[in-house]
């Protein structure tokens, strides 16, 4: 039986390393002061003292999910910085807030307190009100692991527990489950917190009420008898209505699901809970769904940067390798959902492979939804522009700018996973780590130069006695080789699901060095892919790289590769990461005629490629990820 790992608690890793340590501490210092600024000038935070009134503008039944992620990577980011007293108090407040609005059943949502009183419940397929429970729920645990309160867990508990009796078993609404999922994997996190496990239960009757007829949605919109939240109403007889299905993954039970289908950020939700229940439930059969939805998604409808959804008309899925370029959705939350679904997936079945898809979205999908000063970020993630896309402060619906902080504030605990007798290096990341193996505790250190160089050293502080483990380090599968040594000696390790294992006994004081071979890579599309046809991309370690416009003489996409030419990695003073540099040719059309029999004059030029997630942090420009490539 393979070995179940544990994903380490945000504060047992301290990062210390020169790509992402600035990265956590502008979190801390800029983007949630940034982001709480913003709670509080849109009103989000004020509708919560419940004073409002027919006329004033309305608060939006999703509020409580913005406010909750922001809780949530502000108490990740006291749990690194205890004494962070001016953060403590904004927690402090917004959870009074939240504990001043909740009624006296528990309940907890004020667009349904104060605009739509006696509706609650009744819109679970758009008004999001178990979405939005679910981030309360996170965010509960998150706080409480990190301070020790109870403030805001005390309040939570209340709303699930009324939750569980209008969706549990004899209760108004048995059956029904959330439109957009994330309460699910949210009470699968109560549950291990707290040990109840009514809270797993109702995580499971809501996973398995999900695609079964009949159907919820159009029982739920005759007994309401209005159209929902966002307008429109289901009728069996429209020829669109399995997409309407699919787009919530509600088109089938979940056992039976084998594509990747619908809006992406819930389907991802909805995975992480899968997964979470083949464990905790004990269900394989859960497992197994997770297995081949994986399959389907990776292979087959995900883009190069392991951004996921191609279309914004759904937020998410089209059909297989449509995959547009200039169009695509690839919402910043998606792959931060994909994100959390590897992590599961990883810590379950200990191999290296959803690491890979996890990385990915690391270093490319995910951060490029922030700029450079962490203070703007994108929603949709294209893979090239002409030139009018730009990150902005904030959107109306807000979801990707505090998803993306609490992951940043959360980046420890996916760095290492943890067994019973084993430790899995994943992500190499500077930092240091208490962590729990056979029974002791120990640290390890980790110091890199990664992602500039694929030398990485690891040193291990044993209290007392020696300690028998595995440390497993991850091969990733861009490196050319590896190799690693303990106490400057060549260690013939074994490899096995992707990592290299070293199995000994480990004393206090033990050093291992691991190499990575790092070199750039020229990658190309499956010829179904029609958007990527003559077109090939740039990676280099865990980054995928783009061409943009300010580097050039022209747009990106008058750019042509020469498919000869050797890239070159170049470093400037104090940068830790690597332009590309290499030969091709640049077009350009003499004059300004649209459409001529003349070909455009063609020129030699250097072309400079950056990391994918850096672009757009110099102004407007045209950009392309997947670039002209010459016939070899």
């Amino acid at each position: 039986m393979a070995r179940r790992f544990t994903s380490p608690r945000v504060a047992a890793v301290r990062i210390e390393d020169d790509f992402w340590g600035p990265r956590q501490r502008q979190l801390i210092t800029r983007t949630l002061d940034a982001q709480y600024a913003q709670l509080e000038a849109t009103g989000r935070l004020a509708a919560f003292e419940l004073t409002w009134q027919p006329g004033d503008p309305e608060p939006h039944p999703f509020w409580e999910s913005d406010i909750a992620k922001w809780l949530e990577a502000a108490s990740n980011a006291l749990a690194l910085e205890p004494d962070n007293a001016g953060l403590e108090a904004k927690v402090d407040r917004t959870i009074a807030l939240l504990a001043g609005a909740q009624q006296n059943d528990g309940y907890l949502n004020v667009y349904f307190t104060v605009v739509r009183p006696g509706e609650r419940f009744t819109d679970l397929r758009s008004a999001h009100e178990l979405y939005g429970a679910g981030h309360l729920v996170e965010a509960a645990v998150a706080h409480h692991e990190a301070t020790g309160k109870t403030t805001l867990l005390d309040v939570v508990r209340r709303y699930v527990d009324l939750i569980a009796d209008v969706f549990g078993p004899g209760g108004e609404h048995e059956g029904g489950y959330c439109g957009h999922e994330e309460i699910e994997l949210a009470l699968v996190r109560l549950a291990r917190l707290t040990s109840e496990r009514r809270y797993l239960d109702l995580a499971r009757a809501f996973v398995d009420a999900r695609g079964t007829d009949p159907y919820y949605f159009l029982t739920e919109q005759r007994r309401r008898g209005t159209p929902g939240y966002f307008g429109g109403t289901l009728t069996p007889e429209d020829p669109h209505f399995l997409q309407h299905r699919e787009y919530n993954q509600s088109h089938l039970p979940v056992r039976e699901q084998t594509e990747a289908v619908g809006h992406a950020v819930r389907a991802m939700y909805l995975y992480c809970a899968l997964a979470d229940l083949s464990v905790d439930s004990d269900d394989p059969t859960l497992m197994d769904a997770c297995e081949r939805l994986w399959e389907h998604l990776t292979t087959k409808r995900m883009y190069v940067t392991a951004g996921i959804g191609s279309s914004a008309h759904n937020e998410g899925f089209t059909r297989d390798y449509h995959l547009p370029n200039e169009t695509a959705y690839a919402e910043t939350c998606a792959s931060i959902g994909l994100m959390m679904w590897a992590r599961r997936m990883a810590n379950i079945t200990g191999q290296a492979r959803y690491v890979e898809i996890l990385e990915r979205a690391l270093y490319n999908g995910v951060i490029a939804g922030v700029s450079a000063d962490g203070t703007k970020f994108f929603y949709e993630n294209p893979l090239a522009s002409d030139g009018d896309v730009e990150r902005r402060d904030w959107f109306e619906c807000a979801c990707c700018p505090p998803n993306l902080a609490r992951i940043e504030g959360s980046l420890g605990s996916y760095v290492y996973g943890v067994a019973e007798d084993a430790i899995s290096v994943d992500l190499y990341i500077g930092s240091r780590a208490s962590l729990t193996v056979a029974g002791r505790e120990i640290t390890l250190s980790q110091r890199v130069r990664y992602p500039l160089d694929g030398d990485i050293r690891f040193a291990l502080e044993v209290p007392g006695e020696p300690v028998r483990f595995t440390l497993r380090l991850r091969v990733p599968d861009w490196a050319r080789g590896a190799r690693v040594s303990v106490n400057a000696e060549v260690t013939a390790a074994v490899v096995r699901d992707g990592y290299l294992e070293v199995d000994r006994e480990w004393v206090d004081g033990d050093r291992v060095a691991l190499s990575l071979d790092l070199a750039p890579r020229v990658l190309h599309a499956n010829a179904a892919v029609s958007a990527d046809a003559g077109r090939v991309a740039l990676a280099h370690g865990p980054f995928v790289y783009c061409v943009e416009g300010v580097d050039h003489e022209v747009a990106a996409h008058a750019l042509i590769l020469d498919p000869a030419a050797e890239p070159r990695v170049v470093v400037g003073d104090g940068e830790r990461v690597a332009r590309l540099e290499l030969g091709g040719w640049q077009e350009r059309s003499a004059g300004d005629v649209l459409y001529s029999e003349d070909a455009p004059e063609r020129s030699a030029a250097t072309i400079t490629a950056v990391p994918y997630y850096s672009w757009n942090n110099r102004g407007r420009s045209s950009m392309a990820v997947w670039i002209r490539a010459a016939e070899g």
